[in-house]
Order: structure tokens, then sequence, then C-alpha cells
């Protein structure tokens, strides 16, 4: 405990950092990603095709190559540069938001074509059927692989260790100049991110039992 307790300032700034990314990732990727997933099944030919070229060119290309562009690419646009742990948070949404997009994308599959139907027959508008009707089921059956995207994103935050972003990917580097075990730094932060995805798989079997009655 002593790698910890004479060591509070760096372990408080890089866990916050750390949550700081999850956290904000996680609502850029839901938000985008329930947008180009909407998109990947829209009626509209241009919209789908807008949403498959985002998610084909987007997840495949490595997390790190994203990050170098934000790092590098972004300030060579002349852009207001709101800071390396924003712009991680970017890199980080956008990313994640291509495999949100998917898991929804299966999840609105999921939903009998009939209910969409019914719903557009009443004059529902695409919007409308969408928000009212297939999104609310489309997110309850997908909460097991949203849950597993989540817990990706929790552990790809430490890349942004290489991005001069302090936040627990970094921590072993920094505790290593006060003279400290790496190892048991190490196993420290392991033992951090197992609490942190056993918390996200505890509110996932909330959510499962609760949205199970409620359907």
């Amino acid at each position: 405990m002593n790698v910890i307790v004479d060591n509070l300032d760096i372990w408080g700034v890089a866990l916050r950092n750390t949550l700081l990314l999850f956290f904000a990732g996680a609502l850029i990727a839901l938000v985008l990603g329930t947008l180009v997933g909407a998109m990947r099944v829209s009626p509209v030919p241009i919209a789908r095709a807008v949403g498959t070229v985002y998610v084909n060119i987007v997840r495949n290309t490595p997390l790190t190559v994203i990050f170098f562009f934000f790092a590098f690419g972004y300030p060579a646009l002349d852009l207001p540069n709101p800071g390396y742990t924003v712009l991680a948070m970017c890199a980080l949404g956008i990313y994640t938001a291509t495999y949100v997009a998917e898991v929804l994308r299966s999840g609105i599959n999921t939903v009998p074509v009939g209910q969409a139907e019914a719903a557009r027959a009443l004059g529902l508008t695409f919007g409308q059927v969408m928000t009212l009707v297939i999104m609310p089921q489309a997110f309850r059956s997908v909460v097991p692989p949203m849950m597993s995207v989540l817990i990706a994103l929790l552990k790809n935050t430490t890349i942004a260790a290489g991005f001069s972003v302090a936040e627990l990917g970094v921590i072993r580097a920094n505790l290593s100049e006060r003279g400290e075990n790496a190892l048991v730094v190490l196993l420290w932060v392991a033992a951090i991110f197992i609490v942190m995805v056993l918390a996200l798989s505890l509110v996932q079997r909330r959510l499962e039992n609760r949205w199970r009655v409620a359907r």
C-alpha cells in the first residue's frame, strides 16, 4: 500500500484522467454511434453510404493511428487546440463509435419489421420510428455486447499514455523516477482496472435484470 499512500498526488491525477477519458469517450461514442447506427439502417441511400464508409474506414484503422492524427495532424489544421486530454477523448470516442454503431445495428435487426411498418402506417417519420419504437428495444437487446464495447474503451484509455496524457497507463514511468518498484506499480494498476471492469459488469447485470422484467 505504500506505493499508493506515498504517491497519492500521482495516483489521484492518473485515476481522474482515466475516468475522464472513459466517461467522455463513452458519451461521444454513444451519441455518435447511435447516429451512425441509425444511418446504417436508414432508407436514404446517401445516409447509408456515409455510415458504411465511416464505420469501415475508422473501425479498420488502428486506434494508435487515430491518436497520431489528433496529436500531430489536428494541430497542423490550425484549429483551436483544446489540449491532449480533450483530443484523446475525441480519438477514443470517434473510434469506439464505430463499434457502438455496429452493436446497435445488430440490435435494430432484432426488432420485428412489422413494428416499424405499423409505426410508419400511423404517420410517424423515420426519426420518430427510430427514437420511439426501434431504439428503445434495440438498446435493451444489446446490453451485453454494448458493455463489452465500453470495457474495451476503458482498456483503450491506456493508449493515451503514449501521447502525454497523465493517466494510469503512464504511472509506472512516473513512479519509477521516485524509486518505486515497477512490478508492484503495474500490479496495482491491473488491480484498479479489474475493479473498474467488475463495476461495469455489475451495471450490466442490473440493466439486464431490470429490462428483462420490463419486456
